[in-house]
């Protein structure tokens, strides 16, 4: 069981920005230090500069399904959608099982939190519930600027770090792994060590 008060961290910024990258990076970054991560990513598909699909990126076990389709490409996808995207409704439980037995882990990942959740109720909703429960050590979540007032109304105290590019990840990714050195993982490992601060036995 997890006791220690969770730190939840909002990584926002523009389409394109990097926060993906952001979190898929942090991610590896911690699970290379022993800490034991789940959640879900949402990959892009791309065919030359253009964003075709999304693949959700399982952390935990590395299985990946198509969770979306452009509205361009695929227009007879059942189930939800915004004016950009078609969603495959077999591909958001499958990730709504993952974020709902993620419980209990040191990185909880949500890639990511838009309009689905924030205004439909729909998509991956047992990520938002899994953030309010709390049972982690660290919480990263990728959320877009529009929905940034919302889901700091939602998480009173989350941290937030803005990525304006891809020569800002290294940075956020830093900032990512300065949060995690305050906390430690449920199960302590030697390679622990790796993120304690200098000084700290």
């Amino acid at each position: 069981m997890i006791a220690a008060a969770p730190v939840r961290v909002i990584v926002t910024g523009e389409v394109g920005s990097g926060k993906t990258q952001t979190c898929a990076a942090a991610t590896a970054r911690l699970r290379d230090l022993g800490w034991e991560v789940a959640g879900v990513l949402s990959l892009g598909v791309w065919a030359g500069n253009k964003k075709i699909a999304i693949d959700a990126l399982d952390v935990r076990s590395g299985d990946m399904r198509r969770l979306a389709e452009h509205a361009s490409e695929n227009c007879c996808i059942q189930g939800p959608a915004t004016p950009g995207w078609r969603f495959h409704a077999e591909t958001i439980a499958w990730c709504n099982s993952l974020l709902s037995a993620a419980a209990d882990c040191d990185l909880l990942v949500v890639d990511e939190l838009g309009p689905l959740e924030f205004e439909s109720g729909e998509g991956l909703v047992q990520g938002m519930r899994a953030l309010d429960d709390g049972r982690f050590r660290l919480g990263l979540v990728a959320v877009p600027p529009r929905l940034l007032q919302a889901a700091r109304q939602r998480w009173p105290g989350v941290e937030v770090l803005v990525v304006d590019g891809l020569a800002h990840i290294p940075a956020r990714i830093e900032q990512v792994l300065e949060l995690a050195g305050t906390l430690r993982p449920s199960r302590p490992r030697d390679c622990d060590a790796g993120l304690r601060p200098s000084g700290e036995p």
